[in-house]
């Protein structure tokens, strides 16, 4: 038995209580999810490590390629405690924020970030729970306290985030839990590590400090949630493996109205680069309880599809949702029907003439034009380090993108990347041969058929594996 959804848009899926069962999880896998979330803000590394082991269970079992992203917590600023869990904060009144460590109330909350004082300024606002509470701070003594009016009032509960979009955060990007987890993700081999409260191009450079220590071939994603973000956007984009619009935390950081359009300006500054980007936060947010999404949730979808998005992700609504799986399913239906009939399919990108790749790169550029223009059905690369893959799917063919590789656990991270589909092969003895063998594989696995168009490419002498110099077109 295997496990396929044809689409070329990717579904990444938060595993949480809703999902973390070995049964949940193929259940959502067969329903068309491509990629596994762990997030660290939650969970202990036993559980992580049963669903890392779960999956990997999966994959082996069914012949599949499902990948994991493990989501840094980063330094996320939480309230503390509250008194039975809820309190009520009312607009007009004040109320101090103190880094010591107490109950809070109605008239005094604590915050776990030691630096709060000493970053919040005066007349800066400061917002919890995702904007929902608004404070606007009056004073601080610069040490623990911060004493602000209650701007925007409401229910506060425990441990609920808390944003300060115009203050300077002294705290380093990599806190220690991060730097822990880190070493868990490394030793247990996940194929993305995710960055969150990424600010510069060097925050992500740092990591991959660390990772390149492990020799792990651990791929990052950048986390785009902060105004500085979007000020260095072009520098992060390269220094990234992956970018990831986090719409929630962005949408408090900065003007609500101004995420749409800042959405499509990173996606297609990741395409021109050819790195994957996925679209994140509250995409079927009503289906946590409802087994319908809303109109405005299936339009939202279907946007992010037209945008040319890699991929889409779910959060709460399959980490702790009341229907993982119908989730998934409403959403692959809306992608069938925006792939069936929308405009996205062979965009190409302007080459870069300076770049020590440009001849390899213009040779994947022609064989994604000739798969145009001929109606070719596939594309086949052959890659030991992904790159190829990345780039034929950057150009968005309608073909389909079959990548072969000797790196197997290359295999699972290209589930991340639209249209790839992955295929183990190590033998690489001549061209014809090796062309002749992964038709055969395609054919027997009835991803091609007789009389299909299909466009190779590959680089020779192939046995020394370089950087792709051949197309060929043959028919099946």
């Amino acid at each position: 038995m295997t496990i396929r959804v044809n689409k070329k848009t990717k579904i990444v899926a938060t595993v949480g209580p809703a999902s973390n069962s070995f049964e949940i999880l193929l259940e959502l896998a067969k329903a068309g999810v491509d990629v596994f979330r762990l997030n660290f803000s939650h969970g202990s590394y036993k559980e992580h490590l049963q669903v890392l082991r779960r999956v990997r269970k999966i994959n082996k079992k069914y012949g599949t390629h499902l990948c994991i992203i493990q989501d840094l917590q980063g330094p996320k600023i939480r309230v503390g405690e509250v008194r039975n869990n809820e309190v009520e904060l009312i607009a007009g009144e004040k109320i101090i924020i103190t880094t010591n460590d107490l109950i809070g109330d109605n008239k005094r909350i604590s915050t776990t970030y030691k630096y709060f004082a000493k970053d919040v300024k005066k007349d800066e606002k400061i917002f919890i729970d995702d904007g929902k509470i608004q404070l606007k701070a009056i004073k601080t003594d610069g040490n623990s306290n911060v004493t602000a009016e209650i701007v925007n009032g409401g229910i506060l509960k425990s441990r609920k985030g808390i944003n300060l979009p115009y203050s300077k955060i002294t705290a380093p990007l990599l806190t220690e839990k991060d730097k822990k987890d880190i070493k868990f993700g490394i030793k247990h081999e996940v194929e993305w590590v995710a960055l969150s409260f990424v600010r510069s191009a060097s925050d992500i450079l740092e990591l991959k400090k660390i990772i390149k220590k492990s020799r792990k071939n651990i791929k990052v994603i950048a986390k785009i949630e902060k105004p500085e973000a979007i000020k260095n956007i072009d520098k992060i984009i390269e220094a990234a493996d992956a970018i990831m619009v986090a719409r929630g935390d962005l949408g408090v950081e900065m003007l609500l109205e101004e995420v749409p359009m800042l959405q499509k300006m990173v996606v297609k500054k990741c395409i021109k680069q050819a790195k994957p980007v996925i679209i994140a936060t509250q995409m079927m947010e009503s289906m946590i309880t409802n087994p319908r999404p809303t109109r405005a949730e299936t339009n939202d979808i279907a946007n992010a599809i037209m945008d040319k998005a890699d991929a889409l992700m779910l959060s709460a609504e399959t980490a702790s949702g009341k229907y993982p799986v119908k989730t998934v399913l409403s959403m692959v239906k809306t992608i069938h029907s925006v792939e069936s009939q929308a405009n996205i399919y062979n965009k190409f990108e302007d080459l870069d003439h300076d770049s020590e790749t440009f001849y390899n790169d213009s040779v994947v550029w022609s064989a994604c034009r000739l798969a145009m223009n001929t109606n070719a059905n596939a594309i086949i690369g052959m890659t030991i380090s992904g790159y190829t893959g990345f780039l034929i799917a950057s150009h968005r063919p309608r073909a389909s993108i079959f990548i072969f590789s000797k790196n197997k656990p290359l295999l699972s991270t290209l589930s991340l990347v639209w249209g790839v589909r992955g295929f183990y092969y190590n033998k690489y003895t001549s061209t014809d041969v090796t062309f002749h063998d992964i038709i055969q594989i395609l054919v027997k696995k009835k991803c091609i058929k007789k009389g299909d168009v299909i466009i190779n490419t590959a680089s020779m002498p192939i046995k020394e594996r370089g950087r792709t110099n051949v197309i060929k077109l043959s028919v099946v």
